[in-house]
């Protein structure tokens, strides 16, 4: 159902509010950039730091103006099964296309306790699932493979977005069933399409959407060669950027860089420092972004 090149979108900030001046203009840019689906209010999108009632904003503002002209899967999960429920009912509401559901994080619930969670969501709102693994946000609890396998017999989750880093992992979901992949590391798109990917929920897409567009096209078309172009070409934005500093400071920090947006974020997350941001400004300058 959801494939591709999709866009994990930035919040972008204004005095302390949410611009939406700006993400009018970025939801624009991808648009005309070929992006194969937004999904906002996830980790890019500063989504622990917004209110609900800003976050629900979030969420049917982009709706209403992407216009159906791609999926909106809004990223609706939490730590709390409840809360989650309610977030995702409201997205459903607004007319979102898919969710994307976090693993709680904090509470490190068990295997038991991941299947059940997913498992209540799905069946208290019907509404395609993308379940998101990222044990490095959850500290470092994560589910496994037997795990998402179990979940993906539930008929409305439909995809999983993928952060663990292993191939093995990816490899072992694609042998126990047939929930459809997406990466959920820039650098790990091609690598991980090889073992069975559908594309990625993207973060330097934020920045160069077509560039990611043309890989995941070729990626589809079983053109794994022309790809491997579009992989090398990438990976070393995607890996020298990111690794400057947690996401989405450095997303922000280059889209700032490029005019796109303002690098505003909500505390606790803080400005790239000075060595760091003249790095960065080296590795647009080479990617022929500056």
């Amino acid at each position: 159902m959801f494939h591709g090149s999709l866009v994990a979108l930035i919040t972008p900030f204004k005095d302390g509010q949410v611009d939406y001046d700006t993400l009018d203009e970025l939801i624009d840019f991808h648009l005309r950039g070929g992006t194969d689906g937004i999904v906002p209010c996830g980790t890019t999108g500063e989504s622990p730091t917004l209110s609900h009632e800003e976050h629900k904003a979030v969420v049917e503002h982009v709706i209403r103006a992407v216009g159906g002209k791609v999926p909106v899967i809004a990223g609706t999960g939490s730590n709390s099964t409840a809360e989650a429920i309610e977030l995702t009912a409201h997205a459903k509401k607004s007319g979102a296309d898919g969710s994307l559901q976090v693993c709680p994080y904090y509470n490190k619930p068990t295997q038991e306790g991941f299947y059940q969670h997913f498992k209540t969501i799905a069946e208290e709102v019907d509404i395609p699932l993308v379940l998101y693994n990222i044990p490095g946000r959850c500290g470092g609890t994560g589910m496994t493979a037997e795990t998402v396998a179990k979940l993906a017999e539930i008929e409305n989750i439909v995809g999983i977005k993928e952060a663990s880093g292993s191939l093995d992992m990816c490899s072992s979901i694609a042998n126990l069933c047939d929930i459809t992949i997406l990466s959920g590391d820039d650098s790990l798109t091609l690598p991980i399409a090889a073992v069975g990917g559908k594309g990625v929920i993207s973060v330097v897409a934020n920045i160069v959407p077509g560039d990611v567009k043309a890989m995941t096209d070729l990626i589809l078309e079983g053109d794994f060669v022309s790809a491997r172009k579009w992989h090398s070409k990438l990976f070393s934005l995607s890996k020298s950027m990111l690794g400057l500093s947690t996401n989405p400071i450095p997303i922000k920090a280059a889209m700032a860089m490029l005019g796109m947006s303002g690098e505003e974020m909500r505390l606790p997350m803080t400005p790239m420092d000075e060595k760091s941001r003249a790095k960065l400004r080296e590795i647009l300058c080479a990617y022929g972004l500056l």
